[in-house]
């Protein structure tokens, strides 16, 4: 009886998490997220799925974060009419991330369609709207962790909580296979380091035929820390930022990770260990996703007194567009927290414009950042950004911290693929981009599993998983994109480069004379090409 496994998303990148599995009595997905960073990747969010949503009988979500819940009110405007199974704390955030992911991209539509008409270009429409995305929570359906629940005739499922995110799960799936017993599988989900701030450790049974593991971190070490050596780090990078009197501006996902700063913020504050500063919250759904967490406090670390920190008179929601924009008339230091973690979207933008230049500011990370996000440009060290089509330098001090990231390492992973065993059919490693994914698959080659027995599949890869071993189906004439072009920076990253380096080479340029030279050897350039 064949059982098939498509990588719809999270092959070779960290986003548009998503896996279609084919049985004999229908199709589920394990995610349906949206993909993020490059233009390249962000198209295929409006392009049609690589199935029939109608074809789709039921979605497994691991967690509420976009790259893993994001296209979900796509399917069901597309024609999707099956159950979303989650655990309650993620359709609790679902709720308000999804219908706000519709917000921002009818709010970002409507801005990218008055300069097209002002450039004579034709209108777009947004993926899905608000109103689709409040639609879809009526298909969502609760679960509890670590009790099993049928998905589809055939097909059972457990979730197991991953210790990523207040809600996260990796799922167990059994699926009956005409033999003895049945197929079992295992999806991680996003796996969260051990003594990871409000989470448990992850947790998850053994004995499998397949894991299929997320590589976010799977080349990285960490340094060992504990809380109050987290708390530390952080203490240190904002007094630092406070000398510099001006913003500290930390771009956060608006679910857990903003949670988790504020919850260290507010304690250094009140134990004298950093500056007294507001703390602006600037974004809506961190604050809704902030609600939750104190409506959840009793199933999160109870070391933390969390109902406290959150309600610090340090800590200042600035939910409407007029107060998001009063906070840039302040000068000296203060604390904005807001969203995308990667600089991708959001009212951190709007920040980045105001502060960038300025080198009284400090822009501190707090997570991965993806290939070809704002983020990874200011991470890798550019010398100028360009932000809603204008040049922005950088002369803010950019500063990284990693010891907030929802993510196990390379050794954190490899120690919860080793107690997975033992895994007799295939591991397979997704979620990450190449460089991740290869050195997590030498960290447990041998040692923990038969390098033959490893799989690194590229986007829309089918694998027939009822043989002995996976076996590759033929599926070059259905992938959307090249291999490459899902690895390698395209050709928007290339040409906001371009833009900079031109821009560049005029302001260096001696006189009017040189600048003329210089415009007309590009211009001689472009004619060559035609």
């Amino acid at each position: 009886m064949s059982v098939t496994v498509r990588f719809c998303g999270a092959a070779r990148t960290v986003t548009g998490s998503c896996y279609l599995f084919q049985t004999r009595s229908g199709r589920f997905l394990v995610d349906c997220g949206l993909f993020q960073g490059q233009k390249t990747l962000k198209q295929l969010n409006y392009g049609a799925f690589p199935f029939r949503p109608a074809d789709i009988d039921a979605v497994l979500l691991t967690h509420a974060h976009i790259d893993h819940s994001g296209l979900l009110p796509k399917l069901v405007r597309g024609g999707f009419e099956g159950r979303i199974l989650a655990t309650r704390g993620t359709i609790d955030l679902c709720s308000y991330m999804l219908p706000d992911a519709g917000n921002i991209q009818e709010s970002e539509v409507a801005a990218l369609n008055r300069r097209n008409a002002a450039r004579g270009r034709n209108e777009v429409t947004p993926i899905y709207t608000q109103a689709d995305a409040i639609a879809s929570l009526n298909s969502f359906q609760p679960v509890e962790y670590e009790s099993w629940t049928s998905v589809i005739p055939g097909v059972r499922a457990r979730y197991w909580n991953a210790g990523h995110l207040l809600g996260s799960a990796s799922i167990e799936v059994e699926i009956e296979s005409g033999t003895q017993r049945p197929l079992r599988l295992l999806l991680s989900g996003d796996i969260g380091p051990e003594a990871k701030l409000l989470q448990p450790d992850p947790q998850a049974p053994a004995s499998f035929d397949y894991v299929f593991s997320e590589a976010t971190y799977g080349d990285r070490t960490r340094a060992m820390t504990t809380p109050e050596q987290r708390r530390q780090d952080l203490a240190t990078e904002v007094r630092d930022a406070a000398l510099g009197k001006g913003a500290l501006l930390i771009p956060a996902f608006a679910v857990e990770r903003t949670q988790e700063l504020i919850v260290d913020l507010v304690d250094l504050m009140e134990r004298g260990a950093i500056p007294v500063a507001p703390i602006f919250l600037d974004s809506p759904l961190a604050i809704h996703a902030t609600e939750v967490f104190r409506e959840h406090a009793s199933s999160l670390d109870p070391e933390v007194d969390v109902s406290r920190l959150l309600n610090s008179k340090h800590l200042k929601f600035t939910e409407t567009v007029d107060e998001s924009k009063s906070i840039a008339r302040l000068t000296g230091f203060h604390v904005i927290i807001a969203a995308s973690g990667m600089c991708d979207a959001g009212r951190i933008r709007h920040h980045l414009k105001r502060w960038l230049w300025n080198e009284h500011a400090t822009v501190l990370l707090t997570g991965f950042q993806a290939n070809g996000t704002l983020g990874r440009f200011l991470q890798d060290g550019a010398k100028a950004v360009r932000i809603q089509g204008e040049e922005v330098k950088v002369a803010a001090r950019i500063r990284m911290i990693d010891d907030y990231s929802g993510h196990a390492d390379g050794a954190g992973l490899a120690s919860w693929i080793a107690a997975r065993r033992p895994i007799e059919r295939g591991l397979f490693l997704a979620h990450g981009e190449e460089a991740a994914i290869a050195g997590l698959a030498d960290r447990v080659a041998e040692r923990i599993i038969p390098a033959a027995k490893i799989f690194q599949p590229i986007l829309d890869d089918i694998y027939e998983l009822s043989t002995a071993a996976p076996t590759l189906l033929d599926v070059e004439r259905r992938r959307r994109l090249a291999p490459e072009a899902v690895t390698r920076l395209d050709w928007h990253n290339e040409m906001s480069e371009l833009v900079l380096d031109i821009n560049d080479a005029i302001a260096a340029a001696a006189d009017d004379r040189a600048r003329g030279v210089i415009i007309r050897r590009l211009r001689r350039a472009l004619q060559e090409v035609k």
